[in-house]
């Protein structure tokens, strides 16, 4: 076996000791006679609390970083840029868009339903917007996506605070769009919990189907329409589809950066290019990690919670620039 087949193997293990630390992690540790109680069956309050409480948040955070892992690994196939990150086309701003007019205009929905579904709608509504502008100016490359994809991101940023000087008033509104936009995993109940790692699974699954256009796609568009492959048409589904696992991401925990960035570059440097295997360990990997972070978030500051998106963004960004540095020679 090569070692690029046992660090895949390892790397399709980390969920397991992920959700184990992210379980004993919070604000009061979990001890053996607590995992010894739940393990036989006792009703003890925090054997109660952890399948109630902290089994459903660390399930959800790990649907989370899955869903962002696997958005980075196509957009950084998509863009052959191992740089590349889930919010690369404005889907950042597009979700807090939708999340502040979730709260503004009065809809026949709960809070709870109409803020991640407005966050969704506006996250995969940037996407199709840069598609859209991309295709009436008649740019087909990956640079005009990128710069459409500033511009949008920019103009989506000034509806943002223009939305949040219009809930500048309502104080509570306006936490939590900022709790919001912080990032953060809230505790899902079990059939909220159900249908999200099915949205992951099939996520997981709608991204496999694209692992052998994204290998074509690395050999560039020459060679890989010599093959079979519309590069064009490839691209805009990878992107659309891309863009809806962001928003799933999204319109869950908020705004968690670097996960998406992070966790596929590694991934991609430990067993190689290849999308087959590549997009199963960067989701595996992905949810791992922000299983961790989220236990970690919650267990630093006791009884108060560090931001998730402070949190990675504070971890994230020196690795960030370690990888930049790395990238520079190969340059």
């Amino acid at each position: 076996m090569s070692a690029a087949n046992r660090r895949y193997r390892l790397l399709c293990l980390t969920p397991l000791p992920a959700i184990f630390i992210g379980l004993w992690l919070g604000a009061e540790l979990a001890h053996w006679s607590d995992w010894w109680a739940l393990w036989r069956g006792d009703e003890t309050p925090f054997a109660q609390l952890l399948m109630t409480w902290r089994l459903p948040r660390v399930l959800a955070a790990f649907c989370v970083g899955a869903c962002l892992g696997l958005a980075g690994v196509i957009f950084q196939g998509v863009f052959r840029n191992p740089l590349a990150e889930p919010y690369l086309l404005g889907s950042a701003p597009g979700a807090a868009v939708g999340a502040a007019i979730a709260l503004l205009v009065p809809l026949p929905l709960t809070m709870s339903l109409s803020l991640p579904l407005l966050a969704f709608a506006g996250a995969w509504g940037a996407t199709l917007l840069v598609l859209l502008i991309t295709r009436l100016t008649r740019i087909n490359d990956t640079s005009g996506l990128l710069l459409a994809g500033i511009a949008v991101a920019a103009l989506l940023g000034a509806l943002r605070s223009l939305l949040l000087l219009a809930l500048s008033d309502e104080t509570v509104n306006l936490q939590v769009v900022l709790s919001w936009t912080l990032g953060g995993i809230h505790t899902p109940d079990f059939p909220a919990l159900g249908l999200l790692a099915l949205l992951t699974g099939l996520a997981l699954i709608c991204a496999q189907r694209l692992a052998h256009g994204l290998d074509l796609l690395g050999l560039g568009d020459h060679v890989a329409y010599s093959m079979g492959l519309r590069p064009q048409r490839f691209i805009n589904v990878s992107l659309l589809l891309a863009a809806a696992i962001t928003a799933l991401a999204v319109s869950w925990g908020g705004l968690v950066g670097f996960v998406g960035l992070v966790a596929p570059h590694a991934v991609r440097w430990l067993i190689g290019p290849t999308h087959k295997r590549l997009i199963v360990a960067s989701a595996l990997t992905s949810g791992a990690l922000l299983a961790l972070l989220d236990g970690l978030a919650r267990s630093v500051l006791p009884p108060a919670e560090i931001p998730l998106g402070l949190l990675t963004a504070l971890l994230g960004a020196p690795f960030f620039l370690l990888l930049l540095t790395r990238a520079r020679p190969a340059a």
